[in-house]
């Protein structure tokens, strides 16, 4: 197992893909996701985001890079389902996963702690993983410092009541971020073009990573068939 200082130094300046899809999407399929991410590598991707363990291990077939874990899973009305609790931190840890990510939002979490509650519990536990905090807001960030995790991502930008009213990518919570904070900073949301993701590293993030853009066919074709109705 590479040391933290070795996973980070492969992932600096350079572009990590999510290769994702959820059951009710067309591309759905572990086998998919592992060509997907192939694709990805040929490209010039240095590393990968990828959902679920049994996607993991088959993306773990095709590529020898670096991945960002996470296990989407939904609690009930719960609004936190990326690796929402230790069942699914206890699974990506087993795997070996390089970084697990997790929802760092204020957000009251599926066993009804929020996160302050729960990462010292978690850090205790795996005290060599390194954590990546998925991130909403500066003030998300800021938290997710000061409690210890590896590197903190832009990842749910736009995507919680507190920041809705982001316009994403958020360049400028992505630049704050990269200028206050002295842990590795992902950029990731919302990056849909390579003028985008181009002005996002001069913002001095760490790595980015880069999703729907180019592993969501369904998504992609949507916009060019929203202009031609």
């Amino acid at each position: 197992m590479k040391s933290k200082e070795e996973i980070f130094e492969s992932i600096k300046g350079g572009l990590v893909v999510s290769c994702q899809a959820l059951p009710e999407e067309p591309l759905h399929s572990s086998y998919i996701m592992g060509r997907m991410a192939y694709a990805a590598f040929q490209g010039g991707a240095i590393g990968i985001r990828a959902n679920t363990v049994v996607d993991i291990r088959e993306i773990r077939k095709t590529v020898d890079l670096p991945i960002i874990g996470i296990i989407k899973k939904v609690y009930g009305d719960c609004p936190v389902f990326i690796t929402p609790t230790m069942a699914e931190i206890d699974e990506l840890a087993e795997e070996g996963v390089e970084i697990i990510a997790l929802d760092a939002t204020e957000r009251v979490r599926p066993d009804g702690k929020v996160i302050e509650e729960v990462f010292p519990e978690i850090r205790n536990k795996y005290p060599d993983q390194i954590f990546m905090a998925d991130c909403a807001t500066y003030e998300d960030a800021k938290k997710a410092v000061k409690l210890g995790f590896d590197c903190i991502g832009s990842t749910l930008a736009g995507y919680t009541e507190e920041s809705k009213e982001a316009s994403l990518p958020d360049f400028t919570l992505i630049e704050r971020m990269a200028r206050d904070f002295d842990v590795p900073v992902i950029a990731e949301g919302g990056i849909s073009t390579p003028e985008e993701l181009k002005k996002v590293m001069e913002l001095g993030v760490h790595a980015a990573v880069v999703g729907s853009a180019i592993t969501r066919p369904l998504e992609i074709t949507k916009k060019f068939a929203s202009v031609v109705k």
